[in-house]
């Protein structure tokens, strides 16, 4: 009499990881991978500056001579057979450019940890170092895309704030301020300067001074409108900046 087969026990299936384990490693590794991305970006930013610098310093001596042409399209054809397309003629140029038009390095390396080189393609050309300076800060601090640095640009977004009316001196000021305490002033916010003047406020300001003059404007239209209205509330401070308590205006009987 023959033995009975065992009946065949199935291997259990593996438990599948908790949602919460999952949601945890997975974001472990997507912050990998953009930080990986940040630094390559960074580094590779900085190469081309280096490698702008060092031929417009170098080679060209700040300017572009016959000669220095003739080098860098030399320089560039060695790059090419070892390194690639990515060194082209045009290439390089467009690192010199770079460096002439960045020539601070520490300031390349703060930007380049939000900017990438695309973004800066398009900052470089404009001819106005106030302008590039205007467009590359506001791009760190505000974390604009490629896309929306160029809608800017196309835009005139600069052209149409404040700060662009101010002296130079004065929009030095500011943008250093913005770069070094990522500080905002009412200029760099304001797109239209007239606002400004109809507030009465000139050169530098504090956020105190916008909103003072704000206040004071309506308030001298509403004296404005006669004994029948009154001006009750001027202003209740609250926390947050300009989370004030909204002025109240009551007609009287």
């Amino acid at each position: 009499m023959s033995a009975k087969p065992k009946p065949r026990t199935l291997a259990p299936k593996p438990a599948a990881p908790a949602a919460p384990l999952l949601a945890d490693v997975r974001e472990l590794i997507l912050t990998a991978q953009q930080g990986l991305s940040r630094m390559m970006n960074a580094t590779l930013t900085l190469l081309y500056w280096g490698i702008g610098h060092r031929i417009r310093v170098d080679v060209l001596k700040e300017s572009r001579a016959e000669y220095g042409e003739e080098i860098v399209q030399t320089l560039s054809a060695q790059l090419e057979r070892e390194f690639g397309r990515g060194f082209s003629r045009r290439n390089l140029f467009n690192m010199v450019a770079f460096a002439a038009a960045f020539p601070d390095r520490e300031i390349v390396q703060t930007l380049s940890a939000q900017l990438s080189w695309s973004h800066f393609t398009a900052i470089v050309p404009l001819d106005d170092a106030l302008k590039r300076d205007f467009y590359a800060e506001m791009c760190r601090v505000e974390n604009w895309s490629y896309r929306t640095l160029r809608d800017k640009i196309g835009s005139m977004l600069y052209e149409r704030t404040a700060i662009s009316k101010k002296p130079d001196k004065l929009i030095k000021q500011e943008l250093a301020a913005l770069r070094s305490e990522d500080k905002l002033t009412p200029d760099l916010v304001f797109r239209d300067p007239y606002i400004l003047d109809f507030l009465g406020l000139k050169d530098t300001y504090a956020e105190k001074d916008v909103e003072a003059a704000i206040l004071r404007e309506v308030e001298s239209f509403i004296l404005e409108l006669g004994l029948g209205f009154a001006f009750l509330e001027r202003q209740k401070r609250k926390a947050q900046v300009f989370a004030s308590r909204p002025a109240c205006v009551t007609l009287r009987a």
